[in-house]
Parts: C-alpha cells; structure tokens; sequence
C-alpha cells in the first residue's frame, strides 16, 4: 500500500515527532518506539494526560497536541481507531504545516486520513515507525524480528 519510498522520506524528513498516548512503562510498545526514535535523532515529545509535566525521555510529556509550544513535523498516534479523529482535528488546528500522521499497527480510520489528506499531510495507517525504519535503514536483524515476542531491549 505504502511505497519503501514514500515510508523511507517521511522517515528522512521528520525531526520531531509527538508520540500520542506515550506510556512510561517500557513494556508497552509506544514505550519503546518513542525511546527507539529518540535513539535514532528524532525528537520524540510525548503526549499522555495521565502523565502530563512528567519527564520521558528528556522530554517534558505534554497533556495534548494543544499543550505543545512548538512546531512538530509528525504525529505518531498509539490510540484506539475510535480516538483517531479528534486527534487528527487537534493536530490539524494545531500545525496548519503538519507533514505526517503515522498511525500505529491496528490503528486505521479512513475518514479522518481522507481529512488530513486533503490537508495535504501524508497519512501512513497500520504502520510502526520503527519497524520501518529498521527495515528501510537495514537494521532489522533476523534474530528476534518476527517471533512473537515483544522487547524494549536494543
């Protein structure tokens, strides 16, 4: 659905990126993606209510897209579908200049990718930042990739 080049210049162009319902336990896999692409250059600013003027990552977590005072270039959303929309909208109202929308493995919603699009953000769906990455930027070791088991181990 995705071309390696479209996946691989977003991956290339983005620099900061919000990480929509971030977790501070490094289990959960928005835990892990956020603190891999940090590892990698990326600025990952989380967002989580919950956890709100806390610290994650070097970074102050922030209450919502709203809450941000500055620019982002990527949206990573670790939601149910059904919260999608009211996050693209916050997005959208928030950075009139956003380029990405990524939604995580499982997360899809047609219309609010169609709203965004006609925005002319790329919208990727069903998709992990990391896994791409790794895969397009050949770090994807065959040992562990594919077993079933999820870890924050790099």
């Amino acid at each position: 659905m995705y071309s390696d080049q479209l996946l691989k210049s977003v991956l290339q162009r983005a620099k900061t990126v919000a990480v929509v319902g971030v977790s501070k336990n490094p289990v959960r896999p928005s835990y892990f993606v956020a603190r891999y692409l940090a590892l990698k250059g990326f600025r990952g600013i989380p967002v989580n209510p919950g956890l709100a003027g806390q610290m994650l990552f070097g970074e102050t977590v922030y209450g919502t897209l709203a809450d941000i005072p500055f620019d982002v270039d990527m949206v990573d959303i670790f939601r149910r579908s059904d919260a999608v929309p009211a996050i693209v909208d916050e997005a959208l109202t928030r950075w009139p200049d956003l380029q990405t929308i990524w939604m995580q493995i499982g997360v899809e919603h047609a219309q609010a990718a169609a709203t965004a699009e006609a925005r002319g953000v790329t919208v990727i769906q069903n998709r992990c930042p990391k896994i791409e990455y790794q895969r397009l930027f050949g770090e994807l070791r065959m040992g562990g990739f594919n077993t079933g088991v999820v870890s924050s181990k790099l």
